[in-house]
């Protein structure tokens, strides 16, 4: 099925971090505050060191350090990479404050299992279009692309720092295309996404111009965001973000997001197909297109759900939309439903259309929606 297709390289022969033998320059692996008895690191040291999953505690873990980048082009995807796998069953990858640690290679972290990752630094995504779109994970939703893949389970990140999609130049060179239109060939990655994922939590961390949606959670379960910030601003008045979603869910169930804001050009939440139980509290979003179920029915055939879903306090600012469905129409659609959606303090403020139902997604002629009505 299309929505369930795996992510791919985009090219068989693409080059991607690999691990270091030995360790890497500027690297080194801390102690933790309180070690376990007889120097272990993992699991299996008594359940007082462990939460209910029989993870580690924060005083028990180990902590991974990297050499920073000494500029935008100093890349440290492999160190990175090496940094993970360390950290890895019971430790943190620690990214330091006032440092900027650039990532130009795709990384695929679907290994993960009961890690940290504390961001008080930056994480900058190099801007080298031509690398990104020879070299990226793909899937098939909407052609979707993405520079790294995170999978595994018990994965926090937090912290005080900046996830940095560097997307200047990607919007730049995406202006007067259409992300739906069917030739366009113009991808963009993803800022961060999950696939396969369990008991992800995410806190206080700045998320900072995507290319394109800023967060995409794939067949993931238990996933949270607290304090978040997602921003969207383009340096050039001429330009202005595209298609820059805060966060979009697919097969997805069980997503916590609450205490955040979000500065975008579109949806502030979007419910792609087959996402249910998703609790949204505390959230203003400015500039959006508001929090949005679907769109749903793009692919003949397929069968999608969203279900389930729980917004409450929610300020909308400025924005297209507030409350907002949208579900494909035409001869050759699939078919589905949304059902038990509640929208609860709901406020809007300069909003053109604080509730859409919109049954002729995309762009469909008023005749053709009569004729050939959404399923």
């Amino acid at each position: 099925m299309k929505l369930l297709a795996t992510f791919a390289a985009f090219t068989a022969a693409a080059t991607a971090a690999v691990v270091p033998e030995t360790f890497p320059a500027g690297s080194a692996i801390l102690e933790a505050r309180n070690a376990v008895p007889g120097g272990g690191r993992g699991r299996g040291h008594g359940h007082h060191h462990q939460d209910k999953w029989g993870c580690n505690l924060p005083d028990y873990r180990h902590k991974v350090t990297i050499r920073a980048s000494q500029n935008e082009t100093d890349d440290v995807s492999d160190d990175f990479l090496w940094a993970m796998h360390k950290a890895n069953h019971g430790g943190t990858v620690w990214l330091k404050e006032g440092e900027t640690y650039v990532i130009g290679k795709k990384l695929l972290l679907d290994f993960l299992k009961d890690i940290h990752v504390q961001l008080d630094g930056e994480i900058l995504f190099t801007d080298d279009i031509e690398y990104w779109q020879a070299n990226n994970f793909y899937y098939d939703f909407q052609r979707s692309i993405t520079f790294w893949v995170w999978g595994g389970e018990d994965i926090r990140i937090y912290g005080s720092g900046t996830l940095n999609g560097n997307a200047q130049r990607w919007w730049a060179e995406f202006q007067g295309r259409e992300v739906l239109d069917d030739d366009n060939t113009f991808y963009r990655p993803i800022l961060f996404l999950t696939d396969n994922a369990t008991r992800v939590d995410i806190s206080w961390i700045n998320f900072l111009n995507s290319p394109i949606w800023f967060n995409l959670l794939v067949r993931s379960k238990d996933v949270s965001y607290d304090n978040v910030y997602i921003n969207a601003v383009s340096s050039n008045a001429s330009v202005e973000p595209a298609n820059s979603d805060g966060w979009d869910t697919l097969n997805t169930d069980g997503v916590s997001i609450t205490n955040s804001r979000v500065n975008v050009g579109d949806d502030c939440y979007s419910a792609k197909p087959n996402s249910s139980n998703i609790f949204l509290q505390n959230l203003w979003c400015n500039g959006t297109h508001g929090i949005s179920m679907g769109s749903i029915g793009q692919y003949p055939g397929e069968l999608d759900i969203i279900e389930n879903i729980y917004a409450e306090n929610v300020t909308m600012l400025h924005s297209s939309n507030g409350a907002r469905v949208k579900t494909w129409a035409g001869e050759e659609v699939g078919y589905g439903y949304v059902r038990n959606i509640t929208w609860k303090d709901f406020y809007v403020e300069d909003v053109d259309w604080p509730i859409v139902l919109d049954a002729c997604y995309f762009n469909i002629e008023s005749e053709v929606c009569a004729q050939y009505p959404s399923q």
